[in-house]
């Protein structure tokens, strides 16, 4: 019996060593300082060997003429380095899902069409080895989102250094998330249908997407006469959960593609008055001038992608962001890959930067224009008086892969550790084969 407790308890502690454990940093507190630093603000400003002053976890002064004082120890010298705004990522199933392939580390959705009800933030994990990941790429903050075959329910903000959801939560339940049905007549058939057996009725899935949207519109309406009752002989969690909605204090994220799509999702911004984000928008740019007319907002969800349509120039997801950016609409860049899990972010903006923007326009997209379709503006997306002090600090390019090499975060003022797994498997394999040795 000892030893099979002996053995439990060595098998543990190996395991418990193979992980890195990274605790979340004690908040900020006092004055610190970033010097001789190239600042890019996240506004398009850039200011050379400029110094930035934090003060309990709060951007205080930013300019080239700041004094430091001679007995302040806590001083980060980045002479030679690129400083930037915390990078936020737009949408993301960050903490809600693990490992695809086990279904016990999913719970990125809840059964049916109609839940706007279900809140994404009490579901974040904030443990998931994948979030130290995204932190050494210079990604901060992230806008958690659930999917689900139609009304999928609220996204938040959360800033990625925190013990548990509710130290995470940097704005809740900011947005509802629909996904638009395809309103697209697809083949029956085909040479992967198969043959023989009961024949199936027929489907009509653009019917059945034009059902699905006018029961949304009766929701909406149902909810809206709702709300004009002093008083309630029951609460109605579904109809409570898209109140921000009506009084715009929602965003109404609609997840669609097509411009047949786009066109539909209109239809309630004018209907209802809501505050648009379109996700996805890989069409976005034909209709580029009617979203500016309507205040839509687009975040681009993997611009590293085909196009959609067959005739499409084959680089035109890499355009599309400098197509909304002349046509004067507000747009963020995300990065949906179920493989990168968003750590190609902000090597998405920098392909942007490559085919139309600047690269100060393509840093806006992904932290400024982000923290403005999400409502947080006011308290991060730039280097600005009065703002959370959510900066990074790279040896180069943050949006060049080649040069990136993020050295120095901060959430809050507070100094992150940016260990992470692939660093730590990185290290293990280079000791196992002494790969540095022979020159790798």
């Amino acid at each position: 019996m000892k030893n099979i407790f002996l053995i439990l308890t060595v098998g543990f502690f190996l395991v418990a060593n193979a992980q890195e454990t990274v605790l979340p940093t004690k908040p900020h507190k006092g004055v610190s300082y970033i010097k001789n630093a190239t600042i890019h603000m996240g506004n398009g400003k850039v200011l050379e060997n400029g110094t930035i002053k934090i003060k309990d976890g709060k951007i205080e002064e930013v300019g080239t003429n700041i004094s430091i004082p001679s007995d302040n120890t806590n001083v980060v010298d980045a002479a030679g380095k690129q400083v930037y705004p915390g990078l936020i990522l737009p949408t993301s199933s960050l903490g809600l899902g693990e490992i695809n392939a086990v279904r016990a580390t999913q719970d990125v959705r809840e059964i049916g069409d109609m839940n706007p009800n279900v809140r994404s933030i009490v579901a974040y994990n904030t443990d998931s080895k994948v979030i130290n990941t995204l932190r050494s790429n210079g990604i901060l903050l992230a806008n958690i989102v659930p999917q689900g075959s139609f009304v999928a329910g609220s996204s938040s903000v959360v800033q990625l250094d925190a013990w548990n959801w509710e130290d995470a939560a940097y704005k809740t339940d900011a947005g509802i998330h629909i996904y638009m049905p395809s309103l697209m007549a697809r083949p029956e058939g085909g040479r992967f249908s198969r043959g023989g057996g009961p024949q199936q009725p027929q489907r009509d899935p653009v019917k059945e997407g034009l059902d699905k949207i006018e029961n949304l519109k009766s929701f909406f309406n149902e909810a809206k006469a709702y709300f004009k009752e002093t008083t309630h002989e029951e609460t109605n969690l579904k109809f409570e959960a898209v109140k921000g909605l009506f009084n715009r204090t929602q965003k109404f994220y609609v997840h669609a593609n097509t411009v047949r799509q786009i066109l539909v999702a209109l239809d309630f911004v004018k209907e209802f008055n809501l505050d648009m984000v379109l996700v996805g928008g890989s069409e976005s740019y034909m209709v580029a001038e009617l979203l500016k007319q309507h205040n839509v907002s687009v975040i681009l969800s993997q611009p590293h992608s085909l196009p959609t349509a067959e005739d499409d120039d084959i680089d035109q997801p890499y355009k599309t962001a400098a197509a909304l950016q002349k046509a004067g609409v507000l747009f963020a860049i995300s990065d949906d890959d179920a493989q990168t899990r968003g750590r190609n972010l902000p090597f998405n903006a920098g392909t942007a930067a490559a085919y139309g923007l600047t690269k100060e326009e393509a840093i806006a997209a992904i932290t400024l224009n982000a923290a403005k379709i999400m409502g947080v503006a006011d308290k991060t997306g730039s280097i600005e008086v009065g703002k959370d002090a959510n900066i990074i600090i790279s040896d180069g390019d943050i949006l060049d892969m080649r040069t990136s090499n993020v050295t120095d975060a901060f959430i809050q003022g507070r100094k992150i550790d940016l260990t992470d797994k692939h660093k730590l498997l990185n290290d293990r394999f280079n000791q196992k084969y002494e790969l540095k040795k022979k020159g790798f």
